[in-house]
């Protein structure tokens, strides 16, 4: 059964922010689908099983955003 979880990123105004990001989270183990809404600034992650939200933000991180709370 998959997993999925919804962040709020800040700082995406492009579509070279989106390409940036959702590169990084599909990198993550596990992660089947990474979906990017950039005019409400969520990234919807589907994994195969347990998210690792850990990784997700590490890779959020090193495209360059940061999620937000």
């Amino acid at each position: 059964m998959a997993d999925t979880a919804v962040y709020t990123v800040e700082g995406m105004s492009c579509g070279h922010c989106v390409n940036s990001v959702t590169e990084e989270v599909t990198g993550v183990s596990g992660v089947t689908d990474v979906k990017v809404d950039l005019e409400s600034k969520k990234v919807t992650v589907t994994a195969e099983g347990p998210i690792d939200d850990a990784a997700v933000r590490a890779a959020i991180d090193e495209a360059g955003y940061e999620v937000a709370g």
